[in-house]
């Protein structure tokens, strides 16, 4: 059965981006290596570390879904399209936007809230994982106990305000098991599940 995974490059103070929605050096990493990852949704190619590339390698095949908030997809113009996974995508929101849903995009708008998206999504990745993207959907996941895990990519940066990763916790304390630690150039990937 799928897991549901969180995954967000932060600072070390917890933001995820400024106020703004921009991420800023938090996706440096992305760019600061020789070996080239290609995404298969799109024409996106990174450049990192060796261990951040199988770190990305890893993630990229085993996404089987993503579940993302209106706020992401808005910001992101709804990747023209295409996610960058090149998976389905569930986009949880109040209304269905103009234009949208298109028949060459695979993108499935859900108006009744999270946990319809992430089972319809869970449904569709298989024995794959079902990426959470956006904040918001990640806290909701963690307060509904639907997420299995959390990568967090540490970034070596103070954004001192912003959007926060972990805000607006119902289950506090949430407890996480110790941590898989990949070191990457200016990046810790850290991966950790979430305690049952």
């Amino acid at each position: 059965m799928a897991t549901v995974v969180a995954g967000f490059s932060m600072s070390l103070d917890g933001f995820v981006a400024d106020r703004s929605d921009n991420v800023g050096p938090l996706f440096d990493w992305y760019g600061n290596g020789e070996v080239e990852v290609r995404w298969p949704g799109n024409d996106m190619v990174s450049h990192t570390t060796p261990q951040s590339a199988n770190y990305l390698h890893d993630l990229i095949d085993g996404a089987g879904a993503l579940v993302v908030g209106r706020r992401i997809f808005d910001y992101t113009s709804g990747w023209a399209g295409r996610h960058p996974l090149g998976v389905p995508v569930w986009v949880v929101s109040h209304t269905v936007p103009d234009g949208w849903p298109r028949d060459d995009a695979r993108f499935t708008f859900v108006t009744d809230g999270v946990p319809r998206a992430v089972a319809e999504a869970k449904a569709a990745a298989g024995d794959k994982a079902v990426g959470v993207a956006g904040p918001n959907i990640a806290q909701q996941c963690l307060n509904l106990g639907l997420l299995d895990e959390v990568r967090v990519d540490l970034v070596p940066v103070l954004l001192g305000d912003g959007i926060r990763f972990f805000d607006n916790l119902a289950r506090a304390p949430s407890m996480f098991e110790d941590p898989e630690i990949t070191e990457g150039d200016r990046v810790l990937h850290l991966r950790y599940l979430v305690r049952r």
